[in-house]
């Protein structure tokens, strides 16, 4: 060999040798690595919003991790939880509202310059208004921008990226409607039984079904005049959903989640969500194994657009043929993800928003996500849950003076249920006889159809057959409202009251 051969394959051998201590020592390439890193973080992340609730837990697997919230469900008893005493504010009407409030009060402003780096914050609901009040505050936000979240989450904007990744929707038309009879002649080719879907909305707020004129008349306000709509044949389905992290190695998909959907005990709006299920066997393997290919699918078709990071996506899975349709897409945290990030998978490997604050940390990192998937996806892997969103249903507005405390609840053998003890892990609850419950509405605050009272996390299994309510989840719920008192509203206050708007906090 010649000594300039050899020179180039020493300068070979140094260069790889190089490269494999560079990645030894900067790379994340297994989860003991991601862990490590998280729990050494020296970076400040704030979770703000109206309660820590969607991402319960996140603290003790990121350190620095703290939440900023409006309302303080564990009466100051939670270490991590920070709430500024209330100042005067116009009154709330959505989410976004709670968090420019918050990020304007002197309190978090003192908080957030205390921690003496950049602070970087994640919400579950943010707009343009909020980036910029972030950005005079020096407060890098770790989601994509807002304008990008709010295109995706538009209901005819899902169909098309959905489309794109391949992942079908139910049959259906997207139109603007113009009257009944305009509505009969776009839909003709979906028949008679349609459901109808505006761009945006709330669960439950937005969808409308509608077989006739007199079903049309009693929505006609909020569908004519609201720009393209999304008019689909009624199915009879299983609501699912599953959240998803896209990351640059791919997307990583946790598990397939059944939905509590319009149960009259626990929300007054039909068709709305109030909670989840996740159980091995709640879906066979063909729908499980479809419904990840989907998400791995459509999580990569986001990237394509410019989104990364944590969204969830809701299926609607044919209870007839067993197809699987794309619902919506939510490209946030959600009122599912405390059921996503506290499964047994995400205690054997790490819960799925780490991977999106991995994904927005600026470190490299590589990861199997096929093997990671595969994984998450074995029914080995998924333990019994359910939680329930517990909202006031009936049409009445009131002032509590009492309210049930966040804690453990245990259930009596009369299926009556007591305050056991305080906690803020939903792992303390230890068989189906106890339930940790946390407390939304507190004495003094106003109670009105639509409220969010609490929500109800226990073992085991929400609904029985045929999709209904167990008598046990029956009992849990009517034995925590019973614990809420309240007294009558000056007649002089109840009109404007009863107006006020019952918008997502969670």
């Amino acid at each position: 060999m010649s000594k300039k051969a050899v020179k180039s394959v020493a300068k070979k051998a140094k260069s790889k040798n190089t490269n494999s201590k560079k990645k030894t020592i900067n790379t994340l390439d297994t989860m003991s690595d991601i862990r490590r890193y998280f729990h050494r973080n020296e970076q400040p992340i704030f979770f703000i919003s109206a309660t820590n609730f969607n991402l319960l837990g996140i603290d003790e697997w990121c350190r620095n991790f703290k939440f900023i919230s409006y309302i303080d469900c564990f009466d100051g008893r939670h270490p991590n939880v920070f709430v500024p005493t209330e100042t005067e504010h116009p009154e709330f009407e959505s989410i976004e509202d709670i968090n420019a409030y918050l990020l304007e009060h002197k309190e978090v402003v003192d908080l957030l310059k205390s921690s003496g780096k950049r602070p970087k914050v994640v919400f579950l609901m943010f707009d343009e208004r909020v980036e910029k009040i972030c950005e005079e505050l020096g407060v890098d936000v770790w989601f994509p921008k807002a304008a990008l979240r709010e295109q995706i989450d538009h209901k005819i904007e899902t169909v098309r990226i959905g489309n794109a990744a391949g992942v079908p929707s139910v049959p259906n038309i997207l139109s603007e409607v113009k009257s009944w009879q305009h509505l009969q002649e776009v839909s003709k080719s979906l028949g008679d039984d349609l459901v109808l879907q505006s761009a945006f909305g709330d669960s439950g707020h937005t969808t409308f079904f509608i077989k006739n004129e007199r079903d049309f008349k009693r929505y006609e306000q909020k569908i004519v005049g609201q720009g393209e709509i999304k008019i689909m044949k009624r199915i009879r389905n299983r609501g699912a959903a599953v959240e998803a992290c896209a990351t640059k190695e791919g997307t990583v998909v946790g598990p397939l989640m059944t939905e509590l959907v319009g149960f009259k005990q626990l929300t007054p709006y039909r068709g709305g969500w109030c909670g989840n299920e996740i159980f091995a066997d709640a879906f066979d393997e063909d729908t499980r194994q479809k419904t990840k290919k989907y998400t791995e699918q459509f999580g990569d078709q986001l990237v394509k657009e410019g989104y990364r990071g944590y969204f969830e996506v809701d299926y609607l899975i044919d209870i007839d043929d067993g197809e699987v349709y794309l619902g919506e897409c939510n490209p946030r945290v959600t009122g599912a993800s405390s059921m996503t990030n506290h499964a047994a998978f995400a205690h054997a490997d790490a819960p799925l928003f780490l991977f999106h604050l991995l994904e927005f940390s600026g470190v490299p990192f590589e990861l199997d996500v096929d093997k990671l998937n595969a994984r998450w996806s074995n029914a080995d892997n998924i333990d019994e849950w359910c939680q329930m969103v517990i909202k006031h249903t009936d049409d009445t507005v009131d002032i509590l003076s009492e309210a049930p405390e966040t804690g453990i609840w245990r259930m009596l053998p009369d299926g009556t249920v007591e305050y056991d003890r305080f906690d803020y892990h939903r792992r303390a609850v230890n068989s189906e006889n106890e339930a940790f419950f946390l407390r939304i509405l507190k004495p003094g605050d106003y109670r009105y159809e639509g409220a969010d009272l609490g929500i109800l996390v226990t073992r085991g299994r929400a609904m029985g057959e045929g999709f209904r309510l167990r008598k046990r989840s029956k009992q849990w719920v009517d034995g925590i409202k019973g614990k809420f008192k309240a007294n009558p509203l000056p007649t002089a206050e109840a009109l404007p009251i009863s107006n006020e708007p019952a918008f997502k906090i969670m």
